[in-house]
Formats: structure tokens, sequence, C-alpha cells
């Protein structure tokens, strides 16, 4: 339930005390949407559902009280990120410590006093935005602005499980720029980096489904994970990736394939069972990779794990 317009953070109040959520509400509501709970366990489920950046959290609740629901969400990982303040009639050192002993990052004392209670609100949203921002550059390729290998890996790791547990099939693309080294040769390694930034472009606009991540892999190589995607959209992807990149129209004149900077893309899906492996995913679309460039590179090639590959036209014959 929202109790404030839309607003960059959102802000989480699980209290059990109606006349406290209306009176924290008028204290913060300029500061991010307002969403309230009037029991820990309501409250936790908001908080898995909406993920706000910050909680007031009431210590002393009927049945869940502020402890369980503040050990509860720190123990979620994907609520990591989320900042716990406790409201407390409690305003001893020993209550206090208690509050962030169990994990919050402040405490406010009741009665409330509107000008600190937006005090503290603001400033820790402020630290929050900071570590958010800190938290994204460590997960991003400072080149291309794509995810990097460490990002992808985590996610990979995340996203087998997730498809393992929903039996749903899990797609994921190898790209590689065709002839980069000649590239590198001809134009430089900072005209180079400008080739790669325009490559990630493409490939960025091409994930944009929920789920779906791009990241550079290494080098002149990205890779790309497709959710909930079988062999034969791997191939329409594949197919549409070569034709998008190739259409960025960069010239290469010294490339053996074509005069212009084209990739070559290797792609499997697998539905994951028991004994199943990312890194076999992994191996099997390098295998499609290294049969793409094999065939003549500007392609893309679907290999289904005990079955022949299957590619797609060269994009410059049709």
């Amino acid at each position: 339930m929202s109790a404030a317009p839309q607003a960059d953070s959102t802000i989480l109040i699980i209290d059990d005390n109606a006349d406290t959520i209306r009176l924290l509400s008028a204290m913060v509501r300029g500061q991010g949407r307002v969403l309230f709970a009037t029991s820990g366990a309501a409250g936790i489920d908001i908080a898995r559902l909406q993920r706000p950046q910050l909680i007031l959290l009431d210590v002393e609740m009927a049945g869940m009280d502020g402890f369980a629901v503040c050990d509860v969400i720190r123990r979620d990982p994907a609520l990591r990120s989320t900042v716990i303040i406790f409201v407390t009639a409690q305003s001893t050192p020993e209550a206090e410590i208690a509050c962030l002993d169990a994990g919050a990052v402040d405490f406010i004392p009741k009665p409330l006093n509107a000008a600190v209670v937006q005090a503290r609100v603001r400033t820790h949203l402020r630290l929050q935005a900071a570590l958010a921002t800190l938290d994204g550059l460590a997960h991003q390729d400072g080149m291309t602005g794509l995810f990097n290998r460490r990002h992808f890996d985590n996610q990979l790791a995340t996203e087998f499980a997730r498809h393992r547990r929903h039996r749903m099939p899990l797609g994921l693309a190898l790209v590689d720029v065709d002839h980069f080294k000649l590239y590198n040769d001809r134009y430089g390694h900072q005209q180079g980096d400008v080739c790669l930034q325009q490559v990630a472009g493409a490939i960025r606009e091409g994930a944009r489904r929920p789920g779906e991540l791009a990241a550079r892999y290494g080098g002149e190589e990205f890779v790309v994970l497709l959710p909930n995607t079988d062999h034969d959209g791997l191939l329409v992807y594949g197919d549409w990736l070569c034709r998008r990149i190739a259409a960025l129209d960069i010239a290469h004149p010294t490339a053996p394939t074509a005069p212009f900077v084209t990739a070559s893309v290797g792609l499997c899906a697998i539905l994951p069972e028991e004994g199943d492996t990312a890194e076999a995913l992994l191996h099997t679309a390098d295998m499609a990779l290294y049969e793409a460039k094999r065939a003549g590179r500007n392609r893309a090639v679907v290999v289904r794990p005990g079955a022949e590959p299957r590619r797609s036209a060269d994009p410059a014959e049709v």
C-alpha cells in the first residue's frame, strides 16, 4: 500500500500502530515512495516484493517483533542492500546497542522528532545510493559499459539454479568480433576500443527482456545470458545479432571475411537437470563459436547437446 507518490527511493514502514505509521509517513513522504505494513510478516512479504532502499522498523510489535523481522531480512540475499533503521520507545544505551547489534544501521527513539527522523532517513538514503553506485561500478566493464565477467559468472550460477528449479530452458550466446587483431593493427588500440564500444551497444540493444544480461567476457569476446529461450529462439537471436553488428558498417578493409566489422556467434540452450552444470553450458556455447569461425565467420551457430550444429546463413549473402 502506497502513502506517497512514486520517487527514486522506496521507504517501507513496518509498525503495528496505525498512528505511528501515519506520523512517520508524513515525516518522510518527501524523500521517496512510502509503503507500510502493520505486521512483521506482512512487512517481510512487501520487502521481498518491492525491495525498498530503507526500512523504518518498530521494535515492539505483537507476534513477530522487530528483531525477528530484521534477522529474516538480513538473511535474504535479495535484500542485502536494504538498510534498516529501528524505531523504538526504548532509549537506553543498552537498547541502542541491541538494535545496532541486530543489524540495523541506526536507531530513532520515540517520541518522534520530525527533524531527527528526516535527517537520519536522508543521510542513510544518500549513503545507500553512494554504495549502490560503487557496487554498480564493481560489476561494470569500464570500457564498454556492459557488465564484467565476474558479475556474469555470478548471474549465470544464479540463473542456472533458477531455471533448473522451474524447469525452463536457459540460453547462452558467445560473441567474438571477427579478425579484431587485424583491426587493431590497422587503426590502433584507441580506435579498437571505439569499435568494441559500438559492438557492445548493439549487443546491449538486443538484451532488453527481463533477466537478459550482456557482458564483456574478455578482449573482443562478449557473452549474453538468455533466460527461458530454446534452440529455435537462439538461432533467430544469433542471426539478428550478426546482421545488427554488420549493419554498424564499421570499415574493416583488411578483414578476409568482409570489408566491414562482423561477428561470429556460438549459442546453446539447456533445460538444466540434476548433474548438469553452468560450466558445461559455457563449454558447449564455446564449441558452437568455434564451429561458426570454422564455417567462415560472420554467422551464428547453435549447438544442441548431442546433435548436429545448426547454422544461420551468412548475412553478407542474404
